[in-house]
Parts: C-alpha cells; sequence; structure tokens
C-alpha cells in the first residue's frame, strides 16, 4: 500500500477545505485522525488511507476528514474521533484499517456507533 505525503495530505486538506467552505457547514459528519508522533507510528496513515478509501467508495459529499495532533492516550493510538450533527462525539482506539471500515459504515454512513471499538463518548465536540 503507498504511503500518503505531506503533499498528499495538503491536496487532501485544500480539497476537503473547498468542499466545507462549498456547503457552508452542512455536512453530516466530520472525522478526526489523531496523527501526533505516536499515531502516526501506530499506523495513523494507514487508518487515513482507508478512511479517504471509503469516503470516495461511498461517493459521500457531505463527510469532513481533518487531522490533530496526539490526544493524550498514546498507548491506544491509532485513534479517530466521529462526530455526527447532533449526537455527542465517539473517539476510537486501537484501529485497523478494517476497524475502520466497520465504523465508517455503522457510524459515519449509518449514524449508529461502534461500541465495541469506542473509547470514550461525548468527551469533545466543534458543534
Amino acid at each position: 500500500m503507498a504511503r500518503l505525503t505531506i503533499e498528499d495530505l495538503k491536496k487532501i486538506k485544500e480539497k476537503q477545505h473547498a468542499t466545507f467552505t462549498l456547503r457552508e457547514g452542512g455536512y453530516r459528519a466530520k472525522v478526526t485522525v489523531h496523527m501526533g508522533t505516536c499515531g502516526i507510528a501506530a499506523g495513523a496513515r494507514e487508518i487515513m488511507a482507508a478512511l479517504l478509501d471509503e469516503i470516495a467508495q461511498s461517493k459521500a459529499e457531505d463527510i469532513i476528514t481533518t487531522t490533530s495532533g496526539c490526544a493524550g492516550l498514546c498507548a491506544r493510538e491509532p485513534m479517530i474521533t466521529v462526530e455526527v450533527l447532533n449526537k455527542p462525539p465517539v473517539k476510537y482506539g486501537d484501529l485497523t484499517a478494517e476497524k475502520l471500515r466497520e465504523i465508517f459504515k455503522e457510524h459515519v454512513l449509518g449514524g449508529n456507533p461502534v461500541e465495541k471499538y469506542a473509547l470514550v463518548a461525548g468527551s469533545e465536540t466543534t458543534y
């Protein structure tokens, strides 16, 4: 599997930002991939690649992806936080590409958190 470069991430960020701006905040979900040093070492790039692949396959245009630094739970990396409109955010940890795909289908697209992979719900929000 090809690794994402900084330039790839910048292009993805610009495309997502442009989409977000056009929609004026009318998105249904935001997925944050925690990409601190610990997250990257644990496989956050693979998680981001799997997430972008799932978004492309679903053809969903109302899902925002973003990155953050370390979330303070280095032992549970790689992690993501899923925020669905009008629902508490859910942080998932110890992820693999397969787990990410399940979370994407169940939570991001379906609106139902996947409790077996969830670390915490309701701890943060940007809405």
